[in-house]
This record gives structure tokens, C-alpha cells and sequence, in this order.
């Protein structure tokens, strides 16, 4: 027997995990109900979030099923929350009713029976609040027709039996993990694949901040008057669909399209050509939406909008950090001011910076084992930072400029140069320097093949290939540098960037300045790409690694930092002249 207060189905998908959350928060025992094979998925991403699960059980369901396949009683609800739906366009009509509009039909069935019952409330979407809906045509897309055909029958089936039941319709709901719909076209716009916007230059597609969302649906049982209503959820500040994207166009620091292409020559034009999905263009109207009555009920409940503006940028962070959901990502990674960072720009102990072609995620497996404070950055026109027009000195102050600590600077291949130069202006500034595999230490040639391998990498070869030539295993950190290699100029400058540094002159003027330094510096270098260069200071050799020790060997480089460290802690204060 489950003895709890709240049921959240759909527990496990994007607004479900997030509602189970706010519920658990605010001290309310919660069953969730997900479908088989989702517990673990949705456990992990409780503790990730740091929730208490003391309060949670979860449960197994199918609701197609008339009994909803739940196992055991469930006694003491007070609150349903349906958050299940199969939410993808291409659905056959049939697969889409047997869960959108069946299963819905289910849970408040089943809601009905339940003797403490206080309310039912079901998430459906925005377009039911417009006259006739967006669609109903299945013949149009099985996903909205199913959703409106399902707030229909809802509201019929609560009249007649009396169910206290509120509908909320929310807007396109942005958060971590979301990429459904919009997602898709900002997707496409960081990858230099949206040639042109669809719709008109009134296209309004509406969003709302998940927070904002489930404390809106976690607050409604508590108003008594909101049952028999419908919300519509979304911000009303919303830029139409061309300023949207232009927005965050200039926040990625990618090009915005400079076309529109009306909805009607796109479903006239091969889905071959157009790359939109006929179902998505359901969605792209002109329409607006009144917003009164959830207004109304947001400041009872003391809730209010993010501003919009920040909120599409930290989601385009989110799209662009996990390459579009196929990898997780930290929090704290975004661009900021055109580069892109992740982790602590104010009390980091130690600053990364990559080398060719990879990015800063090349550092990911050595950063989960420092457990300390990290600050890491793509290299300016590089990654997925955007292209500057100072010199790399200039871009290497403006990260440091909000660092309060004397941290650790790690820097590789070419990355080294901006670190050393940094190190010679700013001895007071860093505690330590970290310098592994010197691109102007180590041998010339070694570099230009690097250059040739990223030529090759701008013919559109898969990460395995790009992992082979480079010689480390392939990761997730070898499928970020193809893909951002993939995007348009990436890989031309890549190239750039590595016939730049392996100049003659450049490698002189660095050797010469390393001798220069007024702070402690390492330098550490794998067996198979040793340092060439005529230097007197030791070398801490990694066996059986070329280039890339932090991909190959990311323990020892751990290790290394954190004596690298915990030698600077012991002298901090002090400024040494190394010869």
C-alpha cells in the first residue's frame, strides 16, 4: 500500500520530473508514476538536482490501460497531476489516442474513484485556448489533434460526473532538457543549418519558464476556485518568432536567416528540401493568447516570469552545452560575451585551456577528479567560441578579469601560448603555471600534420575517424570537437589558428619568454610527442600517450594538477623567479 497526498503521472518526462520536484519541495508525500524502465531515469535526475527523496515512491504504469497497470493500493490522494503524453510529431493516429486522449480518459477515471479526491489536473498544450484549436484534423498531425480531441472529451467527461478538474494548456515550456519544437530550429541555427525563418513577421510562438510552470500547476489544487477552469501558461513578452531568433542569433554569435518563407510554400515544397517537419507547422500562427485568468492566479500564488530574454539564452546554452540533448552538461556552461565558459569565472583554483582541434570538454574527465573549483573555456573563433577581433592576449585578461583567487593556470598545446604570456604580465595573478605538451616546444612537423588531419576533419568525417587520426579513444569530448569542427568556419580557422603557431618566429619568441617567467611552472609531455626544444627545465614524462595525455590518461593528469596544487597553497604569497 502507497499512503500519499500527490500522484504525478508522466512523472518521468520533462514536466513531470519537474512538478514531482516543486511537490517534494513544498513537504507533500508524491507517488510517481512512470512507465517501465523510467524509475532509475527519474531517480538520477532527482539527486542531480538535489532533491530530497524521502518523501517520493515510485510507481509502474501503463495508463492505456483501464486499471492504469498500477500494482499494490494507492490510499490518501488528494492531488492528480497527468503529465503523461506521447509528445512527438510522425505519431500514427491510433498510437497517438491510445495515450493522448485513452489514457487521459484513464487517470481521470481513475482519479474519480479516489475518496480524498481534491483535484485533477492535466497538462495539455496552448492551441485548445484559440477558437477550433490549432488543428483537428488527424490528417494534419496525430500529436495536436490527439491533444485537442483529449481536452474535449475531459471537460465533458468531468461535467458529467463531477470531477474537479483543472486544464492547464502551457505554452512551448523552456528548461534544462527540453528540445522539442523550437528547440529543433535553434539547433539548426548553431549549426549554420537555417538558411530561412519559416512563417511571417508576426509569427508568435509563445514560451514559458518550467518553474514558472509547475508551481503555477502545484499551487492550483490550493485554490479552490480553479477548479472547472482552463489556464493558458505563457509569457505574453515573448518576441515574435524573427525577433526570437534574432535574439538568440546574437547571443550564440551565429548568423540570424535573413529570409522568411510563408508557411504555405513550405507545406507545399518537399519535406526533402524544406528539412520542417509538416506536423511543426501547425504551430507557426500568427495567433495570440489571453492570458487574464492565469495572470490572475500566478499573484495569488506569488509567482512571476522570468524575463524572457534571459531565459531563451540560458535554454540556448542548454541546446548548444549538450548537443541537443545527446550528452549531459554542467549548469554552469554558456557563452558569455561570445566565449564559452563553464564553471566558477570568480573563485575557480584552476583555469583550463584546450589545444587543437578539441574544446574545453577535452578537460571533463580530468575535472571530476580534482573536486575543486574549476574554470574552463573554449579558445576565441575555436569551439564554440565566437571569433574576436583583439589578440588572444586581450580575450585571456577578459576571462581572468572576474577571478578573485590566485588559481592554477593549465594550459595545452596551443592553448600554452595565451597561458605563458599571461603568466610573463600577470605573475601576481596566478599561483602556478601547468604547461602540457608545449605546441612550441615540441617538434614543427608534428603540427602541420595536425593541420592536415583537420582538413581532412572539413570533409565531414565521424568523430571515430577524427579520434583515430589524433589517436586517443573515441568520447564524448571527441564528438563535441567534430561537431563544432562541422559548423560553418570552424574548421578553417582550426587550421588557421595551427599553421599560426607552428611560425618559426612565433616558437622562438615563446621559448625565449618561458625563460622570462617569475611564476613556478611545470611543463608535462607524453612519451610518443616528447619536447624538442632545447629547454633546461625538467619535464615530467606520461608513458604510453602522445598529444592528448588529459583524453588518454586523465587520472595522471588529475593527480599532477592536484599537486601542481597543493604545491601552490603551500607557497601562496610568495612570487619565485624560476630559471
Amino acid at each position: 500500500m502507497v499512503d500519499t497526498d500527490s500522484i504525478v503521472f508522466g512523472a518521468a518526462g520533462f514536466i513531470g520530473r519537474s512538478l514531482v520536484a516543486e511537490l517534494l519541495r513544498n513537504g507533500h508525500t508524491v507517488a510517481a508514476a512512470v512507465r517501465s524502465g523510467s524509475r532509475e531515469r527519474l531517480r538520477t535526475w532527482l539527486i542531480d538536482e538535489g532533491v530530497d527523496q524521502g518523501q517520493l515512491t515510485i510507481v509502474d504504469t501503463d495508463i492505456a490501460q483501464p486499471d492504469l497497470a498500477l500494482r499494490g493500493t494507492i490510499e490518501g490522494v488528494r492531488d492528480v497531476y497527468n503529465a503523461a503524453a506521447l509528445m512527438k510529431f510522425g505519431l500514427q493516429a491510433e498510437e497517438a489516442r491510445r495515450v493522448n486522449v485513452t489514457g487521459a480518459l484513464h487517470v481521470l477515471t481513475w482519479a474519480s474513484r479516489q475518496p480524498e479526491l481534491r483535484r485533477v489536473v492535466h497538462i495539455t498544450g496552448y492551441g485548445s485556448t484559440v477558437e477550433g484549436g490549432l488543428e483537428r484534423d488527424y490528417r494534419n498531425g496525430a500529436y495536436g489533434a490527439s491533444k485537442l480531441e483529449a481536452d474535449t472529451a475531459l471537460r465533458e467527461l468531468a461535467v458529467a460526473q463531477r470531477i474537479p478538474l483543472t486544464i492547464a494548456n502551457p505554452a512551448t515550456v523552456l528548461g534544462p532538457g527540453q528540445y522539442f519544437g523550437l528547440g529543433e530550429v535553434v539547433d539548426n541555427l548553431w549549426k549554420g543549418k537555417l538558411p530561412a525563418l519559416p512563417g511571417r513577421s508576426d509569427t508568435f510562438v509563445p514560451v514559458v519558464d518550467i518553474n514558472y510552470v509547475v508551481r503555477f500547476l502545484a499551487g492550483l489544487p490550493t485554490l479552490p476556485d480553479t477548479s472547472g477552469k482552463a489556464y493558458t501558461l505563457l509569457d505574453a513578452a515573448t518576441p515574435d518568432l524573427p525577433d526570437l531568433i534574432r535574439l538568440i542569433a546574437e547571443h550564440l554569435h551565429v548568423p540570424a536567416p535573413r529570409f522568411r518563407i510563408p508557411v504555405a510554400l513550405l507545406r507545399a515544397l518537399p519535406r526533402a528540401l524544406t528539412q520542417a517537419d509538416p506536423e511543426s507547422l501547425v504551430f507557426l500562427s500568427s495567433d495570440r493568447y489571453d492570458t487574464t485568468a492565469a495572470d490572475e492566479v500566478a499573484q495569488r500564488l506569488d509567482i512571476v516570469h522570468p524575463p524572457v530574454d534571459d531565459l531563451l539564452r540560458s535554454w540556448a546554452d542548454g541546446i548548444v552545452a549538450t548537443r541537443f540533448g545527446a550528452e549531459s552538461a554542467s549548469a554552469t556552461a554558456g557563452f558569455r560575451d561570445g566565449t564559452w565558459v563553464s564553471g566558477d569565472t570568480r573563485d575557480p583554483k584552476y583555469v583550463l585551456l584546450h589545444g587543437l582541434p578539441i574544446d574545453s570538454d577535452s578537460w571533463n574527465d580530468v575535472v571530476r577528479q580534482l573536486d575543486a573549483p574549476v574554470l574552463a573555456a573554449d579558445l576565441p573563433g575555436v569551439g564554440r567560441s565566437a571569433q574576436r577581433p583583439d589578440a588572444m592576449a586581450d580575450w585571456l585578461d577578459e576571462l581572468m578579469a572576474t577571478v578573485r583567487t590566485r588559481p592554477v593556470l593549465v594550459a595545452h598545446s596551443l592553448g600554452t601560448e595565451p597561458a605563458v604570456r599571461y603568466a610573463l604580465r600577470h605573475p601576481d595573478r596566478i599561483s602556478r603555471l601547468v604547461l602540457i605538451s608545449p605546441a612550441f616546444l615540441q617538434s614543427r612537423a608534428s603540427w602541420l600534420t595536425r593541420s592536415r588531419i583537420i582538413a581532412e576533419v572539413m570533409k565531414r568525417l565521424p568523430a571515430a575517424k577524427l579520434a583515430e587520426q589524433l589517436g586517443v579513444p573515441n568520447s564524448p569530448a571527441i564528438e563535441s570537437a567534430a561537431a563544432n569542427l562541422h559548423r560553418p568556419g570552424v574548421a578553417r580557422r582550426t587550421v588557421a589558428a595551427l599553421a599560426a603557431a607552428s611560425a618559426p618566429r612565433n616558437r622562438t619568441a615563446l621559448t625565449a619568454e618561458l625563460s622570462q617567467l617569475r611564476v613556478p611552472f611545470d611543463i608535462i609531455a607524453g612519451s610518443d610527442d616528447p619536447i624538442t626544444a632545447p629547454i633546461t627545465h625538467p619535464v615530467t614524462i606520461i608513458d604510453g600517450t602522445g598529444h592528448y595525455p588529459q583524453l588518454t590518461h586523465p587520472d595522471v593528469i588529475a593527480s599532477l594538477l592536484r599537486s601542481a596544487g597543493n604545491r601552490a597553497a603551500a607557497s601562496e604569497g610568495s612570487v619565485t623567479a624560476v630559471g
